[in-house]
């Protein structure tokens, strides 16, 4: 049987251009975080069934990939469930399941280390994780994240950091008509008139969530049936598109809802976060105070972080917050952190929809050897050789064929540079270098064609 080819919805393979790009992403992420002070740390793929669930609620609850038992299984099932009853028979046909994000194997793997680690504990960590999510543009079932956590202090100073770090990535990176916007749980609870971690608050802040895909009509009208007060209602109104800067909306802010205990404490927590991290050089313009944000309403309980980018069909770039109990899954008590995570897959599509990626090399050759003479074949391959120990990243064409076709191959792979030893090569031990971008061709010994080949490639 001939099986067609094709992929899994939700799922990408990748081309050699296309990890070069994402090379360059990551490898440049890297280099900042480094000057941060945070760590790499990697977990496995799979983790348990009691480590995922439980903690992402339950709409992520559902989109958990979850990995079959080995063995037969259905006997020990049939005996209990019927084999219909898919909600109750899964626990007994599946014990693990891919990762869902990060933040929970980073506490796993912190509740199972913490007397070998030093705190704070910085570290950050880049891997795929997979969501059995409805395939779209900007969303898929793979993608890799780019986590960065700062765990076990309450310091505002590390919410100051995390986003400065984020404006510095960003600036490296070019990415033009970003917002980090920010928001505090408190706000929104305040807002609801409900009690913090309540289950009313958590059905207010999970409708508003919604409300930027159903519209302020449908939120304040959802909102309404489910009794919530018409004050807390105009509260969010006026919230919803906020006008005329940071600093006078935190003074709005105050008024309304600054007299409330969740409220005062979430001003003056977002007050000192901006003046902290203006110290640390994070200008005015590039974020904004967004009192509907609302995300990570499993575990987050202090400042939330969101970023967006102008004009974009491609949601947000990356998000991320202050969570205080998610320690307390694993039995840790007050455990505190301030992470944030980029979705590189949602990064390379915006830096790919600004043009971004035009200086990064579509090839990692070079230098292509072109091979016409079995005469020169033993020089050939020692210039190939001699051409790698000094750094140089060469290939010769394993065929002796037509010039043209080899010349064919160099411009396809984009390498920028072809050698052609000849009978007149050996004649003059020297070896013909030919630009391939500007067509210029001339004869160089060894010593002139490592500086030439140095100086074209800006090798120092």
């Amino acid at each position: 049987m001939i099986i067609l080819p094709h992929l899994v919805k939700g799922m990408r393979d990748r081309t050699a251009l296309e990890i070069y790009r994402r090379n360059y992403i990551i490898s440049t992420i890297q280099s900042i975080y480094a000057c941060y002070g945070f760590e790499p740390l990697e977990t496995p793929a799979l983790e348990s069934r009691a480590t995922l669930t439980g903690k992402y609620g339950a709409e992520g609850e559902q989109l958990i990939f979850s990995v079959l038992k080995s063995g037969d299984f259905t006997k020990e099932v049939e005996q209990k469930i019927p084999l219909t009853d898919y909600k109750r028979i899964k626990p007994y046909i599946t014990d693990k399941g891919l990762r869902y994000d990060l933040t929970v194997p980073l506490v796993r793997y912190i509740a199972a280390n913490q007397q070998l680690l030093t705190f704070p504990f910085r570290r950050y960590q880049i891997q795929p994780v997979w969501r059995a999510d409805r395939p779209q543009k900007g969303r898929y079932r793979e993608f890799l994240q780019c986590d960065t956590d700062i765990i076990g202090s309450s310091s505002l100073l590390c919410e100051a950091e995390i986003l400065k770090l984020i404006y510095d990535i960003l600036v490296k990176l070019g990415l033009q008509h970003f917002c980090i916007k920010i928001n505090h749980r408190g706000i929104l609870t305040a807002i609801s008139g409900a009690e913090a971690s309540s289950e009313r608050e958590k059905i207010f802040c999970t409708t508003v969530d919604k409300l930027e895909k159903i519209g302020l009509e449908k939120t304040i009208a959802t909102l309404s049936s489910k009794g919530f007060s018409e004050q807390s209602l105009q509260l969010l109104t006026s919230f919803s598109d906020p006008k005329g800067g940071n600093m006078p909306l935190l003074a709005q802010l105050d008024h309304t809802i600054g007299c409330t205990a969740s409220g005062a404490k979430a001003i003056g927590e977002l007050t000192e976060v901006i003046t902290q991290a203006g110290r640390l050089g994070l200008p005015d313009g590039c974020w904004a105070i967004q009192p509907t944000l609302a995300r990570g309403l499993a575990y987050y309980t202090g400042m939330v972080i969101e970023i967006t980018i102008k004009d974009s069909q491609i949601g947000s770039i990356g998000g991320g917050g202050r969570y205080d109990q998610l320690g307390s899954l694993f039995g840790i008590e007050n455990l505190c952190g301030i992470g944030f995570s980029f979705g590189i897959d949602r990064l390379y599509d915006s830096m790919e929809s600004q043009g971004l990626f035009n200086g990064i090399s579509a090839s990692v050759t070079d230098i292509l050897l072109i091979n016409m003479d079995a005469k020169a074949e033993s020089q050939l391959l020692a210039l190939l050789s001699r051409l790698r120990t000094y750094g140089f990243k060469a290939e010769v064409y394993p065929d002796r064929t037509k010039l043209k076709r080899q010349f064919v191959y160099a411009d396809k792979k984009k390498i920028p540079f072809v050698v052609i030893v000849g009978e007149e090569e050996l004649s003059t031990n020297c070896y013909s270098l030919k630009n391939m971008q500007t067509g210029l061709q001339n004869s160089y010994n060894w010593p002139e064609l490592c500086q030439a080949l140095e100086t074209s490639l800006n090798i120092k």
